[in-house]
Parts: structure tokens; C-alpha cells; sequence
């Protein structure tokens, strides 16, 4: 190689001054390293104090990036491995992956995964593989990596091709190296082998995104709302975190709160349906393509998410302090939590009545006394269940002691500082919140209602007791909740309670049983925009897509359990909402029941329903009419 070829002109003051290109290379290289490592763990929260890092760490890898390309001969003349070219590109992957996680916004979720399946076509860490163990586990990160984006991606035939990449290589790595070196990796295979046994194609047979082509117009959504003379306010932030022991999970994601992540963002028209088998690279015409894949200008930005894995309670609070703090004017917050609890006993008798009754005041009464009441009248059912008692301070700490009141966000609670309580949520109650909890403890957020600080919240609550669950495969720690699976995948969740596995869905069947939900559900939203009685907390939501598709699918699941044979008349078995929803949609409500038999009558399972002799009645009567 000649002078002239390795060396590297930069102009100047003094003129122009010749550098070696591997210099220059390896400068490039050390200075985009630098500032990688300060915005790696950045948190995944706050609207714009961040942009400027990533700016500034992007600009740094672009530069190197085309450096590298142009200069490619002669880097690996001078000693460049094609594993390093492939380093390079990971760290690209995993800034745009981090920029999509920070911001929602599928062109970051779109350039990442064009980087990382450049990577996996043009194996840049295969040679030498075995070899060398550290380069055998950047390869198992880099699969790992991009298992986690195509599944956030949605690229399901791309996901089970990584995984037995991924599985292949851990056998080969054992027999090579000591098999003690790869335990992590061991877990992490067995981690992402349950976690797509339960996201089955079952699971999957329409998207968990908002899909303009499924789901309700856009411009019917903003006429329902415009019948009421209230705010249109729109989904802005959402804050996810779930937190059970033995939860199914693929590194920071919980099955739940990726059902979820993924149930607040849109699915561009047509990109479900499109094949994922073709290869993609990261230049040429088909990086286009995937790109147009993802991205639809036609569809309004996604809501920003924080996906929260184990937070310490004090991080947590200190999120959604944050995150209100930066909220728009016309945003709505959604707070989902999915923890375990203490329930309060059964309802299934009158002795439990009691015990429930007893239970419930204790906790209204010391909610109120840990200074949280409000002048805002409470719809609670039991809001009347006053009790005067003097504050005092060791009512106060046995408040925040009391494990039925709150939930556990940790293995082993040790009092408050493991434990979310009602109040703590209260402080966010100023700026308007959604708020969802899925937990045997979800009754004590019903003191919530009434209590709040400036906006009334609007509050789903699962029930506190599991309902029954026909699917004999089924378990909550290896298919997530029960109740989370109504709001993501409602359909779904109906067959697994009823009994109905995936291996016995006829498609036919559940195709039609999905049409008639559809229609269902729209019918239930226009009824809500044009009601009187319409509490003004859900009536300014009604015009988000989100907000309004979570809040008829609660009502779809609330039905569901009311008429199930095995929870009929049983109210800890049936989730609740505050402020009330309008009669008319209650699971008494003969339009409702009606759906829910010929949704029963679908698949063939009306006796595990009790419907009203008038409902079975009136069905039978049209019958005969048509």
C-alpha cells in the first residue's frame, strides 16, 4: 500500500495536513464510542432534554459510517475486521431502537430494524465465531437485539427464523466454549422460546395496533365526539408497567406490557398484510420499501409510551412526575399498571358481604385520612360509607402498611417502599388521566374517584378475583392477564375463557365472530357520544382511538363476565369503571346481551352463558321472522 493510498487529507489553517486513514478511522471510532456510552442509559423518558445527545451521537456515527464506506479497501488493508464494520452498525441499530423507544416514532423503529437485517444478511460477526468466545457473544446480543425489534415490529416469520439462529448457535457455543459461559444466554433462550409460545399466530390473527383498515374511520370518531359540548382531548403519554412474579417476559418486556405498547400505535394500512419473507438490505431499493412498510404520513403520531420494567416505586413516581410535567394541554395520561395484590375476601357469601363491606370502608376511610380528600362529589358506589374518625398518625402508618390497599411492585414487599398506593397517584390527578390497573388489589383505586387533586380521573379497574378459565393450557404466568388480554386482544380472550383453544379456532368462524365484535363495538361508541348522561370524563376521550377502543372493549369484557356462567352475580369477579358508564351500555342492557349471545351463538358456547328468558326470547322471535 502506498503513502499516497493510506493517508487521509484534512484541510486547515496551516494548509492541508496528511493523516493515515486508519488514524483517522480509529479517532472516529474512540470519539463515537465516548459519547455512545454517555446516551446508552439515558432514560427512556422526557420529550426533548435528550434530543440534542442523540443528534449529536448520530451525527458522530454517520460520519463514521460513510467513512468507513469510502474508505473500506483501505481500512481492511490496515487491519479492519468485517465484525467491527458490523459493531458499528449494531450501535446504529440500537440509537434508532432507543430514539423509537424514547419517542414512538416508527422511523426510528423502521431504520433499526434496516440496520440490524443488514447485519444478519451480510453475517458480519460469523467469521471466526468460534474462535473467539467475545465475538460468539456479540453475535448472541446482536441476535438477541433484533428479536426484540422485530417483535415490537411486528416481523413474525423474520422473529422465529432469529430464533433458531439463535437457538442453533447457544448448542454450538456450548459444545465450543465452556458451557458455564453462556448461562445468561441459556435463560435468555428459554425466556424468548415461552414468551412466542404464548404470542402465538392465534393471538396475532388481526394486529394489536390501530388499524385504519379494521377498525372505526377516523373522521366517525370525530363526529361521535363533536355531538357532545365538551374538550376533545387526545392521548398523549402513556406509562406501562407490570410487575408479577414468574411473569412471562423477552428482556425488558412483559408480555403485557408489550400487548399493550403495541395496542397504543398505529398499524399502517395495508403493512400487517404484506409478506416479511423478503430480504432486506440496508442500501438499495428495498431499504424503501420496508421503510414504506412502517411509515404512513396519512396517520397522526403515535402516543409516546415509557415502558417501565421493575421500577423502584420512587423511579416510577418520579416518571410520572415527568411526564405530566411535560404533558400538552389537550393530552390525556394513561397509566397502566399490572401488579400483584392482596385481594379482600370473596363475595360469595353473606359473611363475606360483610367482611367486604368492612374492608372497603377501611380503606375509603383511611384513604380520606391520609389527606387526600377532595371538594369533587365521588360517583364511588360507596361513597357513602363515610367514617369519622380523628387522623391520627398510627391509622397513618397502618395505611401505608396495609398490603390490601396498594400493589406490590417488588418479589418480596417491605412496606411503602415496595408498594404503589392510591394515593400516590393522586398528585397526577391535576392534568386529565386514564388510568388502568390489572390486580387483585384494583378495588382500592376506586378511592381515587372523588378524591382528585383538579381533573376527575377516569379509571378501569380489573376484577379481583381470576374468573374460571375453560382453556385447560391456560396460565396467567405463561399468557399474561386475564383482563389486559380483554383490552389488547378481546376476541382472544373470550375463546380462552370459554375454553376454546388455538389449535381449535375454526378461522371461518372466529372471522365472523371478529366482523360482528367490530360493528359491535362502533355501534356501543356512537351510542356513548350521543348519550345525555354520558359522564364528561369519558366524553372528552371518545374522539382518541385508543382511549375510545380500550374503553369498548372494557365494556365488552364486563358484559362477558356478568353473563358467564361461572361469575354471574359474583362482583369480585367483574371489573369496574369510574364514573359510571350510561345504563344503556351496562351488561343489563338487552342491546348488550344480545351481542353477547350471538357472539356465544358463533362459536357454539351459549351454554356456558346464562342469558334472560326476554333476550333468548327475542333471538328466537327474529329467527322465526326472518
Amino acid at each position: 500500500m502506498s503513502q499516497q493510498q493510506s493517508q487521509h487529507h484534512v484541510h486547515g489553517s496551516g494548509g492541508s495536513i496528511s493523516i493515515p486513514v486508519s488514524e483517522v478511522y480509529w479517532s472516529l471510532v474512540d470519539k463515537a464510542d465516548k459519547k455512545f456510552s454517555k446516551i446508552r442509559d439515558l432514560p427512556y423518558y422526557e420529550r426533548h432534554r435528550y434530543d440534542t445527545y442523540f443528534f449529536k451521537v448520530f451525527k458522530v456515527y454517520t460520519e463514521l459510517w460513510k467513512f468507513q464506506q469510502e474508505n473500506r479497501q483501505k481500512l481492511v488493508e490496515a487491519g479492519l475486521k468485517r465484525w467491527e464494520i458490523g459493531e458499528i452498525a449494531s450501535r446504529i441499530a440500537q440509537l434508532y431502537y432507543g430514539q423509537y423507544m424514547r419517542t414512538s416514532d416508527r422511523n426510528y423503529l423502521s431504520e433499526s430494524y434496516i440496520f440490524y437485517e443488514a447485519i444478519f444478511t451480510r453475517e458480519y460477526f460469523r467469521e471466526g465465531l468460534f474462535q473467539d468466545i467475545n465475538l460468539a457473544n456479540k453475535q448472541l446480543r446482536f441476535l438477541s437485539r433484533f428479536i426484540l425489534v422485530c417483535l415490537v415490529f411486528n416481523k413474525r416469520e423474520m422473529v422465529h427464523q432469529l430464533v433458531n439462529q439463535l437457538k442453533l448457535l447457544f448448542d454450538e457455543c456450548k459444545r465450543v466454549f465452556q458451557e458455564t459461559d453462556f448461562r445468561e444466554w441459556k435463560l435468555m433462550v428459554q425466556e424468548v422460546v415461552r414468551f412466542l409460545k404464548a404470542d402465538t399466530a392465534f393471538m396475532n390473527i388481526r394486529p394489536l395496533r390501530y388499524s385504519p383498515v379494521l377498525e372505526s374511520h377516523l373522521d366517525s370518531l370525530s363526529r361521535a365526539g363533536a355531538v357532545v359540548n365538551i374538550r376533545n382531548l387526545r392521548l398523549r403519554d402513556a406509562v406501562l408497567s407490570s410487575c408479577h412474579s414468574n411473569e412471562l417476559k423477552f428482556s425488558e418486556l412483559t408480555l403485557d406490557t408489550f400487548r399493550m405498547l403495541q395496542c397504543l400505535e398505529w398499524e399502517p394500512s395495508g403493512s400487517f398484510y404484506q409478506s416479511s419473507g423478503s430480504k432486506i438490505g440496508a442500501s438499495g431499493p428495498n431499504r424503501t420499501i420496508i421503510s414504506q412498510d412502517i411509515v404512513d404520513h396519512a396517520l397522526p403520531s403515535n402516543p409516546r409510551k415509557v415502558v417501565l420494567y421493575r421500577p423502584s416505586v420512587t423511579h416510577l413516581i418520579a416518571v410520572l412526575a415527568t411526564v405530566c410535567e411535560e404533558l400538552p394541554h389537550d393530552g390525556v395520561l394513561l397509566i397502566y399498571l399490572s401488579a400483584s395484590g392482596r385481594a379482600v375476601p370473596s363475595l360469595s357469601s353473606p359473611a363475606s358481604d360483610e367482611k367486604f363491606l368492612d374492608a372497603t370502608t377501611k380503606i375509603i376511610s383511611e384513604f380520606h385520612l391520609h389527606n387526600v380528600s377532595s371538594d369533587v362529589p365521588s360517583n364511588s358506589q360507596f361513597s357513602s360509607l363515610s367514617v369519622n374518625q380523628p387522623a391520627s398518625k398510627q391509622k397513618k402508618d397502618n395505611f401505608l402498611n396495609d398490603e390490601n390497599n396498594c400493589l406490590l411492585f417488588a418479589r418480596h414487599g417491605n412496606g411503602g417502599l415496595n408498594c404503589i398506593y392510591p394515593s400516590d397517584l393522586l398528585p397526577f390527578t391535576r392534568r386529565p388521566l386514564f388510568l388502568i390497573i390489572d390486580s387483585e388489589s384494583s378495588m382500592a383505586f376506586e378511592a381515587i374517584s372523588g378524591a382528585e387533586k383538579g381533573e376527575q380521573a377516569a379509571l378501569l379497574l380489573s376484577p379481583r378475583c381470576s374468573a374460571p378459565i375453560g382453556a385447560n393450557d391456560y396460565s396467567r404466568q405463561s399468557n399474561g392477564m386475564l383482563f389486559t388480554m380483554f383490552l389488547t386482544t378481546p376476541l382472544q380472550a373470550f375463546c380462552i375463557l370459554v375454553g376454546i383453544s388455538s389449535s381449535e379456532v375454526d378461522m371461518g368462524v372466529f372471522s365472523n365472530a371478529e366482523k360482528l365484535l367490530s360493528s359491535s363495538l362502533n355501534d356501543w361508541g356512537l351510542a356513548l357520544a350521543s348519550c345525555d348522561s354520558l359522564s364528561p370524563v369519558w366524553a372528552q376521550v371518545l374522539c382518541d382511538p385508543f382511549l375510545r377502543r380500550l374503553l369498548l372493549r372494557f365494556i365488552f369484557c364486563r358484559a362477558v363476565l356478568s353473563l358467564y356462567a361461572p361469575t354471574i352475580n359474583k362482583v369480585e369477579f367483574i371489573p369496574h369503571c369510574f364514573p359510571h358508564l350510561p345504563e344503556i351500555l351496562t351488561p343489563e342492557a338487552s342491546t348488550v346481551q344480545a351481542v353477547m349471545l350471538q357472539v356465544a351463538e358463533i362459536f357454539g358456547v351459549t351454554k356456558k352463558f346464562i342469558f334472560p328468558e326476554e333476550v333468548t326470547f327475542a333471538k328466537s322471535r327474529k329467527n322465526e321472522v326472518q
